[in-house]
């Protein structure tokens, strides 16, 4: 089973620039054995469910409401294709056709986050939850906005309140220790901690719980990745999280170098529509503009 879904690969490239020798071979032990992804491949299903959709679209009688759930279908496989400007411009069409499409300002939302234009991501995950208030991840992507936008303060309150709808569920825990340590990194860990007595064992993720906890280091967590794997794109879409949350684990303590590289491994998965892979390209352009401030600073 290993030999067919994955191989162990020395990883032999770390960012340049200014590191420090001491920098850069922390940075490659650090680096070193880990599961790299077959990219997943573009899906010819959602390739002609497009097409079918775009000839019902140009061809079929329809009720304007008919026309806005088809067109927010469309985008929706447009992401799962890595076609953001076509899938941003279906969700806007669906919601002036349909101005109730709670769905819809949601996948709106979630782009503007991405293109970091907040008020607008704000406002649009408001009109998802005003149409409907039980619309569970507009919550989440509220909570990943206000976070993004440096208002951790308001991201706690959403995260935790998307985290009490599953207790069981550990990339929620993670969501709100992440933005509730930008806040207090010593209660956030307590509180992860006692969350972590809720979480499904069964679930790998868990274990991500588990290093930001300090009770496993990465080495364990990655030597974890294959358990329970059957096929190669449950092996992609594992990496793509796992590579998204250790770079969040690098960036926090310092290590840039290293972060930087999990993130680009996170967006080399292609699994698009995950939220790891959409918003690590953000953190890439945030580590950015973190060095450019540094070495201009006086």
């Amino acid at each position: 089973m290993q030999n067919k879904f994955f191989s162990l690969i020395l990883l032999g490239f770390l960012l340049g620039g200014c590191a420090s020798d001491n920098q850069l071979q922390g940075s490659q032990a650090q680096m070193s054995n880990l599961l790299l992804a077959e990219p997943a491949p573009m899906s010819v299903r959602s390739q002609m469910a497009i097409a079918r959709y775009s000839q019902i679209l140009a061809k079929a009688p329809l009720e304007e409401h008919e026309r806005a759930e088809l067109l927010h279908q469309r985008g929706m496989l447009y992401d799962s294709v890595g076609l953001a400007g076509l899938a941003q411009y279906d969700f806007d069409h669906a919601i002036r056709l349909k101005p109730d499409m709670a769905e819809a300002y949601n996948s709106l939302g979630v782009h503007y986050t991405q293109q970091m234009n907040f008020i607008q991501a704000y406002e649009a995950f408001d009109a998802t939850l005003d149409i409907n208030p039980e619309y569970e991840f507009a919550f989440l992507n509220r909570g990943i906005a206000l976070y993004y936008g440096g208002r951790p303060d308001l991201a706690v309150n959403d995260f935790g309140e998307f985290y009490r709808k599953d207790q069981s569920d550990p990339y929620r825990a993670l969501w709100s220790f992440i933005a509730h340590s930008e806040l207090d990194q010593t209660e956030a860990l307590m509180t992860l901690s006692k969350n972590r007595e809720s979480l499904d064992n069964d679930n790998w993720a868990t274990h991500l719980v588990d290093l930001y906890l300090g009770r496993i280091d990465e080495q364990a967590l990655l030597n974890g990745l294959i358990q329970g794997v059957t096929s190669q794109q449950e092996l992609t879409d594992r990496l793509c999280e796992a590579y998204f949350y250790l770079g969040k684990y690098n960036s926090a303590q310092g290590n840039r170098g290293v972060a930087s590289n999990y993130f680009k491994l996170a967006l080399s998965t292609n699994v698009f529509e995950y939220v790891e892979h959409r918003y690590a390209r953000l953190e890439l352009d945030m580590l950015r503009d973190q060095a450019v401030a540094e070495s201009e600073a006086p």
